[in-house]
């Protein structure tokens, strides 16, 4: 490369055609540059080389709670938790926390999505439990630092931190074939988000090992809040006269609302159906009974994501290679599960 090949804002002007303010706009982030023409900007830059400035310059953290119909994420507990271990480790950095709530079907979603795209003096931490494949495209050209926390894209489109829901729900079912069920239904939440699918992987493959039969009459599908679960549930029930002796349900919140309709309908917990969720979130622990869980460690998971964000913003250039850390998680045992030998 020749001196005036050299990589420069004048330089990516001639080879783009568009103007030195314009690529300038686009390299600072600043609106008003049309999307399709930031790209090419971009793409030329990078494939010169063009030094995009220290990633120290980011001061804040935007944390966007995702929502595409709120069935997850609404009044659920489980976030607030992961949102506090959030703050406190950008504290440790010196960073703020700004909340962004991005609905995906409201009037103002692409302008949002524009906002936090290019901004360049933030880093982004993006709340996936609710999304589709099809949501992550709006991110795909993000220029700021940007890690999905509780979600993932099939793509690898992006960097990621979410709970190990296979192995955990597998984890799960094992536990009651250890005590010993062999009838093990599971309830599915109608929201099939990716979590939900994952940990139905683990159910199926649990039982597959085992040897145990999967029987589709056995598989519940309710809805994803307590009331809605408990009605839909109750409707499940009535007639119904054989029941597994146990259940393996998509999380605690559903649960609760199970364990409701069992106790209307007559049935007791455990002695005649034992039920495991997933989360842990505080009011399994005095439900009646009280709830025997997988433990997520959701201040933990906010800690790690903010850790691996600052991580990204530190670095000169963003890597190519996409990082999807699995968090483990712990059993609860309580009294929802009945030991048959």
């Amino acid at each position: 490369m020749t001196a005036n090949q050299k990589p420069s804002v004048k330089r990516i002007s001639e080879i783009t055609g568009y103007s030195t303010a314009t690529v300038s706009n686009a390299l600072n982030r600043k609106r008003g540059v049309n999307a399709a023409t930031a790209e090419r900007i971009f793409q030329v830059a990078e494939e010169l080389g063009y030094t995009f400035g220290e990633k120290s310059s980011v001061s804040s953290i935007k944390f966007v709670l995702f929502r595409r119909n709120g069935m997850i994420i609404d009044d659920n507990p489980f976030h607030s938790t992961v949102i506090e271990g959030v703050e406190e480790e950008a504290r440790k950095y010196g960073l703020s926390t700004v909340f962004i709530r991005l609905d995906r079907f409201a009037p103002n979603y692409a302008g949002l999505v524009e906002d936090i795209n290019m901004d360049a003096g933030s880093g982004v931490i993006l709340l996936a439990t609710e999304m589709e494949e099809e949501d992550f495209d709006d991110f795909r050209n993000c220029r700021c630092p940007l890690v999905l926390l509780d979600g993932w894209c099939s793509r690898q489109l992006f960097d990621g931190v979410l709970i190990d829901n296979i192995d955990s729900a597998s984890c799960a079912v094992q536990y009651l074939v250890e005590q010993g069920h062999q009838e093990i239904g599971y309830i599915r939440g109608c929201f099939r988000i990716e979590a939900f699918q994952s940990r139905e992987s683990g159910y199926n493959s649990c039982m597959m090992r085992n040897q145990l039969p999967l029987n589709p009459e056995w598989v519940v599908t309710v809805g994803t809040r307590a009331e809605s679960a408990y009605e839909d549930f109750l409707n499940w029930l009535r007639g119904r006269k054989n029941l597994p002796t146990a259940f393996f349900v998509d999380n605690d919140l559903i649960a609760m609302g199970v364990m409701r309709a069992l106790t209307k309908q007559g049935y007791r917990i455990p002695e005649d159906v034992s039920i495991v969720g997933f989360d842990d979130v505080p009011y399994s622990a005095v439900s009646i009974p009280p709830l025997t869980t997988i433990h997520v460690h959701k201040r933990a998971m906010g800690r790690e994501v903010v850790r691996h964000l600052v991580a990204k913003m530190n670095r000169a250039e963003q890597e190519k290679r996409r990082v999807k850390i699995l968090s483990c998680t712990g059993f609860i045992e309580r009294d929802s599960v009945k030991r048959l030998r």
